[in-house]
């Protein structure tokens, strides 16, 4: 989110801290709380994302966290993300689900509400920084990251629906507010809450603001832009705070339902943004299908071999592979609070459904967008390759993109600007569920509880279109990767259960015991 770290925004986020969108007494009270918190900011960002040099490019330490779990992961369980695509589809689609099955959403929905609180802004403008610095090879690492991140998803979701609780009520808290006391348990009571508490305050921290604050004010920002800019008609006085107010009142009537209404919007939602940003960068990458050959053999080769990248080809592979393990949040422990709250009775079962998600959210969109900008290959895109060779400033991910579908057709960024509308709005109301669950953990579950709660996270959304303070959305970033850090401990430490929870659902597979449900009784997608 900040320039400092172009690309350790998550994916729900744009990569540049968001600009001041009013002026006068809000612009006084935002720079206020900026200054005031730049210290912390400051201090919290340079542990987390502490990051010595490697080849000639710094390489933070949390990024080799994340991605050196996927690959010990994917080792443990030998390559299971690449052997199960069969039986994860048959999953989604409801093959195996009973309705009377505990839980409260079905695989399919499970899979688009945490889908939808990863593919966001990051992957638009995430990705056109990456190309930008990392050049087309940069595109090869990050897909190779994103495939072994599928093992991480499957991990730390059969964990998140194994410790579940099921509520009377019929309501599910799970994902890791419940297994990390289990992996944690073995070092005594005192530091099983503090590592478990710290969890929950990093991750209602980010998702107030990260999650919450920034998605709006981006919002604001681009609907601003494609209507006019300064001189359109969302730069009058008043116009963020109504703006605001009517995207509060969007994200309430979501939220109010509980993951149950956050599934059924997202179930929409999701394919629908996803059609839209995906069809728009086929156009792109169609009409100008006399490159497709030649950007094909540049991600290839660029990522051995690259050009004008600062640490050669140690350089390229490392902002891949940042691009791949904050896009698709694996390990951050966000998901599998989403996926817990499946209907299912076997744990393994929704691992196996997670394993889409860094499929969806790296290999496939994170790659188009990719892909557009390399076969786009436009005037832009080179200066600004050539500004960075020559040690110039990152690039604004997000004109880079746009430059990419101009290509197409003059007026195709408006396509791109109700995409970016839309992965906004299904990050703000998937988070607005995470953010949940840590106050609940924080200050107790009850229905009182739950709808102070979403009253602030509404009235957050509307802080957020008027005011934004770029040193309280830094310490939010750094707050999400406090939740890998201890989130990926605790994978580590439970890995034998989700071992146990394998063989136990392949041998129910074997045996029969778990067979296709008739379509009549089954939880359909």
């Amino acid at each position: 989110m900040t320039s400092a770290h172009p690309l350790l925004a998550p994916s729900g986020s744009q990569d540049l801290a968001a600009e001041p969108t009013q002026s006068g007494w809000i612009g006084d009270l935002e720079t206020t709380i900026s200054d005031a918190f730049e210290p912390v900011a400051t201090a919290v960002s340079n542990v987390i994302f502490y990051a010595p040099t490697i080849g000639g490019v710094t390489f933070p330490l949390i990024v080799l966290w994340l991605v050196a779990a996927a690959v010990i992961f994917t080792i443990y369980f030998r390559g299971i993300q690449f052997r199960s695509a069969g039986l994860s589809t048959k999953l989604v689609r409801g093959t195996y689900s009973r309705r009377s099955d505990p839980g409260e959403i079905t695989h399919f929905q499970a899979l688009t509400s945490a889908v939808s609180g990863t593919v966001g802004l990051g992957n638009i403008a995430g990705v056109g920084a990456a190309v930008t610095l990392g050049g087309p090879g940069a595109t090869f690492w990050m897909i190779l990251a994103g495939l072994f991140g599928m093992c991480t998803k499957f991990v730390e979701c059969t964990l998140g629906v194994k410790y579940r609780e099921v509520h009377e009520d019929g309501t599910v808290t799970g994902g890791p507010f419940r297994y990390l006391p289990v992996a944690f348990e073995r070092f005594g009571k005192i530091p099983t809450k503090v590592l478990t508490g710290i969890f929950a305050v990093a991750l209602f921290f980010f998702g107030a603001v990260g999650g919450n604050m920034f998605q709006a004010n981006q919002t604001f920002a681009q609907a601003k832009e494609v209507t006019g800019g300064d001189d359109g008609m969302l730069s009058s006085a008043g116009a963020a705070l109504g703006f605001g107010i009517v995207l509060a009142v969007m994200v309430g009537a979501v939220i109010i339902g509980g993951i149950r209404s956050i599934a059924s919007a997202t179930a929409r939602l999701v394919p629908a943004m996803g059609l839209i940003y995906l069809t728009a960068c086929a156009l792109v990458i169609g009409f100008n299908i006399d490159h497709a050959p030649g950007a094909v053999g540049s991600i290839v080769t660029g990522a051995f071999q690259p050009e004008g990248v600062a640490g050669g080809a140690i350089g390229v592979l490392i902002i891949g592979f940042q691009r791949a393990a904050f896009s698709n949040e694996a390990g951050v422990g966000s998901a599998p609070i989403a996926h817990s709250a499946v209907k299912t009775k076997h744990p393994v079962s929704e691992g196996f459904v997670a394993l889409f998600e860094p499929f969806i959210d790296t290999v496939i969109v994170c790659t188009m967008t990719a892909l557009t900008i390399v076969i786009a290959d436009t005037a832009f895109y080179s200066e600004q390759r050539q500004i960075v060779a020559d040690g110039g400033p990152a690039p604004d991910g997000v004109v880079v993109t746009s430059n990419a579908f101009e290509t197409f057709v003059p007026w195709f960024p408006v396509v791109l600007a109700l995409a970016v509308a839309l992965f906004a709005f299904s990050t703000l109301i998937t988070w607005s569920y995470y953010t949940m669950k840590a106050w609940t953990e924080l200050f107790g579950r009850s229905p009182r509880s739950e709808l102070v709660f979403k009253v602030v996270f509404c009235s957050f959304t509307v802080i957020g279109t008027v005011i934004s303070f770029g040193s309280v959305i830094d310490f939010a970033d750094s707050m999400l990767f406090v939740c890998a850090i201890v989130n990926l401990l605790a994978c580590y430490l439970l890995l034998p259960v989700v071992k146990r929870e394998l063989r136990s659902f392949r041998a129910g597979l074997k045996d029969g015991s778990i067979a296709p449900v008739p379509k009549e009784e089954r939880r359909m997608v």
